[in-house]
């Protein structure tokens, strides 16, 4: 689909990244197709009729207002898992799937725990933690990225949440966080990620940045956002194309 993307900023340029930091969410997992596969497993036990494409769409549209709620008010923090029930909660009402027990519903919102990698995801990682420490910086809960690096091998040294900083990205309180407990400098640092959000918010604060496109994360007929920034140390197909970009 893409030609092959060269880095304007080599491995020579990057010498001093000790760490990648990674988003997660669409990033590393395809949480759309993980949702549609479960949605219709569902369907399927309890025969109902629904468009789980759009209903998964709508799910993880409806985190971030919640997330900004959460930041407004420390009072009021509440971490994803929390989130993504109140989430679903509505969209079960609004797309009359009925019937379903606590249990049920409970089980379903787990989903975001059991999500499957990118194809390229694995093996990528695999290749660079060859040379640096890999961790998660994602807005998903602690127990949430534990269990999905279990459920998808994904070969983390370190999970890194949001919730430890209860800030969620972009927010410079979560980056910073993990930096403390990296114990490295920004420019040690880079983060990887598919949303040019989160990569400008690390690069203010410092941070290297590669961008991972992901043409399918909001399914096959979506058009996304695959501009790249100037700022953007690299720009990477997949995971397996960023370390290769990295040397490895």
């Amino acid at each position: 689909m893409f030609t092959e993307l060269k880095s304007t900023v080599g491995p020579q340029g990057l010498a001093d990244v000790k760490a990648l930091t990674f988003d997660v969410f669409g990033t590393v997992v395809d949480y759309r197709s993980s949702i549609v596969a479960e949605g219709r497993r569902l369907s399927a036990a309890h025969g109902v009729e629904v468009n789980w494409g759009d209903f998964a769409d709508a799910w993880r549209a409806g985190y971030r207002p919640a997330m900004e709620r959460a930041m407004r008010d420390d009072s009021s923090w509440v971490n994803v898992d929390a989130i993504y029930r109140a989430v679903l909660d509505d969209l079960l009402e609004r797309y009359g799937v009925v019937g379903l027990t606590e249990e049920q519903k409970v089980e379903f919102n787990f989903v975001w725990h059991r999500l499957q990698p990118w194809g390229d995801s694995v093996p990528g990682l695999e290749r660079l933690r060859a040379r640096y420490i890999l961790a998660t910086l994602s807005n998903g809960n602690v127990r949430l990225l534990v269990d999905m690096a279990r459920h998808a091998k994904l070969p983390w040294d370190l999970v890194l949440s949001s919730e430890i900083a209860r800030a969620y990205k972009p927010d410079p309180r979560a980056y910073r966080m993990a930096l403390d407990l990296l114990d490295l400098q920004a420019g040690e640092v880079m983060m990887v990620a598919a949303h040019q959000y989160d990569l400008r918010a690390a690069h203010q604060l410092g941070f290297r940045t590669a961008f991972v496109m992901r043409p399918l994360e909001h399914g096959p007929h979506a058009v996304p956002d695959l501009t790249a920034d100037d700022s953007f140390d690299v720009v990477a197909t997949d995971i397996v194309d960023l370390a290769r970009q990295l040397g490895l």
